[in-house]
């Protein structure tokens, strides 16, 4: 038998088979990961009084957890391309256990903050970037779907683990919940198991030189002979910069992430504070993450259709709008009933944002790159990860009224939606120019924006937009910003 063509021996994804099980790993890792940030939440108010800090002090402790989260992204990307996602999502459920267990014998902040929020922090990055990448070897025709599946384990963990957390509260104390946790966490363990690795086509008959086995790389897409340090950088990939979708997804993502989670970390407090009773307090999130439970398969589903895919970028501005405007709208108003309501709306647009969030990034990226993009913009959004809460309780002790941090987290969400929309157009409408003037036979091609592996901004056919860019208005408003950029020196 002849050996198979070169091209042949590239591993496919399979969407379908095995995956399906594989999504089921990613959505228990993935579940912890998103969740257990917001449901400790619960025992943030009897820690505080305990040790007798400000509102801005406790915020810290998922703050830091969030941030080292995302901080861990490169590390977890190296470990993955070196080892593959099976052993780095089992290390991390190991890493989680020993936060909680380490955590429960604290006696200060400062132990927390070391505990869950570094040592936890990093056992989730672990958790939550090997499963993302394995689903992106796993799936491509079905991969926003796979990835919905996937992320709606943050929803029904939250659901299940904030109602868990008060009964834990309420029967054994802040201190026996950790302990009890970690033991929960250890099932991250598990799920890794269940992520076997994509094995590649093999052609014995078929002798590989020294110089191709130098170029070929293994199913996690990393060189057979490239050192430690050589991975490092890649995953550190600075030339991503130069990519001007890129750049616009990093931004609008930077602006979301800087106000996503103070709402959550301060939502049982501030119902706590008007009078509500604290198991209902503690429900508030249980129906979030009951809504976000449906609403990141469901966006999935509808981001997989025909008419929204390869438009996938606008979805997402119009997610981060809504979710602002949620927020806005939380400062208006009281009561529980408010607060259900709210937290419902509040469910749809979270679940829609982290239905989207990483399936706009690989759309854009390509699954080749994308470890390396997801590495990198994951360690950037540490910083407003970082910040936005102990900001948001910075506030509430200046102001003494929790309607600001909503108003903050509010504007900063839906400016940021407001400026994916725009600047999404905006990179359409270059993207149409550079390819008119490459068709007129002019050396102008856009810089890094051709490795967009099934992305929709090189998928767009003349006119796909409905007509949009080329209204009259549009395309001045469009030709404003070009030449704004060109005044400002920045060739974009």
């Amino acid at each position: 038998m002849a050996p198979a063509p070169e091209a042949e021996l590239v591993v496919r994804p399979l969407d379908g088979g095995w995956g399906w099980v594989v999504v089921l790993g990613a959505f228990i890792s993935i579940g912890f990961s998103y969740a257990l940030p917001k449901a400790i939440t619960v025992f943030f108010h009897e820690i505080q009084e305990e040790f007798t800090i400000s509102y801005s002090d406790i915020a810290w402790i998922s703050s830091i957890m969030l941030a080292a989260m995302y901080a861990g992204g490169p590390v977890s990307s190296l470990l993955v391309t070196t080892y593959g996602s099976r052993p780095v999502v089992i290390l991390g459920g190991v890493m989680c256990w020993v936060s909680m267990v380490t955590a429960s014998f604290g006696n200060s902040i400062i132990h927390l903050y070391i505990c869950i929020g570094v040592i936890g922090g990093f056992g989730l990055s672990f958790n939550l970037n090997a499963s993302l990448t394995i689903i992106s070897k796993y799936f491509l025709a079905k991969r926003p779907l796979a990835n919905g599946i996937a992320m709606a384990g943050s929803p029904v963990f939250l659901c299940l683990l904030a109602p868990l957390n008060q009964y834990l509260l309420s029967n054994f104390g802040w201190r026996g919940s950790f302990l009890i946790l970690g033991a929960m966490l250890l099932n991250c363990c598990v799920a890794g198991s269940l992520m076997r690795p994509v094995t590649p086509p093999r052609n014995p008959s078929k002798a590989v030189s020294q110089k191709k086995l130098e170029e070929q790389t293994d199913v996690y897409g990393t060189s057979l002979k490239r050192n430690c340090m050589k991975n490092f950088r890649k995953f550190l990939d600075f030339s991503l910069f130069k990519d001007r979708g890129f750049v616009i997804y990093l931004i609008g993502s930077l602006m979301f992430f800087f106000g996503a989670y103070a709402p959550i970390v301060f939502l049982t407090a501030y119902a706590v504070k008007q009078g509500i009773e604290e198991y209902s307090a503690a429900y508030l999130l249980s129906i979030m993450g009951f809504v976000d439970m449906f609403a990141r398969p469901g966006t999935g589903l509808l981001a997989n259709t025909k008419w929204i895919r390869p438009r996938v970028q606008y979805f997402l501005s119009f997610a981060m709008v809504f979710t602002g405007s949620c927020h806005l709208m939380c400062s208006l108003g009281t009561g529980y009933v408010f607060l259900v309501v709210y937290t419902v709306l509040f469910g749809i647009g979270f679940g829609m944002m982290f239905g989207l969030i990483f399936e706009c990034l690989m759309d854009l990226m390509g699954s080749q790159r994308f470890p390396s993009a997801v590495g990198l913009v994951t360690i950037i959004e540490c910083c407003p990860m970082l910040l936005g809460p102990p900001a948001a309780g910075a506030l509430v002790d200046i102001t003494g009224d929790y309607k600001y941090l909503f108003i903050m987290c509010g504007s900063v969400i839906l400016t940021g939606g407001v400026f994916l929309f725009v600047m999404n157009m905006y990179n359409y409408h270059m993207l149409d120019k550079e390819r008119a003037m490459k068709e007129m036979g002019q050396n102008h091609e856009p810089k890094d924006n051709h490795d967009q592996e099934n992305g929709t901004m090189m998928q767009l056919k003349e006119g796909q937009e409905s007509g949009i860019l080329h209204s009259p208005t549009v395309r001045r408003c469009l030709q404003s910003i070009e030449n704004a950029f060109y005044i400002s020196g920045l060739k974009w």
